[in-house]
Order: C-alpha cells, then structure tokens, then sequence
C-alpha cells in the first residue's frame, strides 16, 4: 500500500500542476479534469495516510 500511496500522490500533484497551466492557457476542459483527477487522488492519498499512518503499520 506503501508505494499505492506514493504513486497516487505523484498523480495528485500533476494534476494541480496541470490545473494551472491549463488556468493559463484558459482551457476548461481540461482544468475540470485536472482538478478533477487533483481531488480524487489527493483524496485518496490523504484518507491512505490517515487510515494507516505514515510509515503504514504492517498489521
């Protein structure tokens, strides 16, 4: 789950990272996506972080 985490957090931040270059270009499309896929992933890696902890326990 360790590397999960780590993975789906790389995905969060290109997405923010996205977002904003797509904010410049005035793209919305793709600053509903990005921040879309921003939200669902940074969601995920936080509740993962919360749930077990950061190194996660092995039981």
């Amino acid at each position: 789950m360790n590397l999960l985490m780590v993975i789906f957090g790389l995905v969060a931040v290109l997405g923010i990272i996205g977002t904003f270059q797509a904010l410049k270009e005035k793209n919305l499309l793709s600053v509903l996506f990005n921040f879309g896929t921003f939200a669902v992933f940074g969601f995920f890696t936080v509740m993962t972080i919360i749930n077990q902890g950061f190194p996660p326990s092995l039981h």
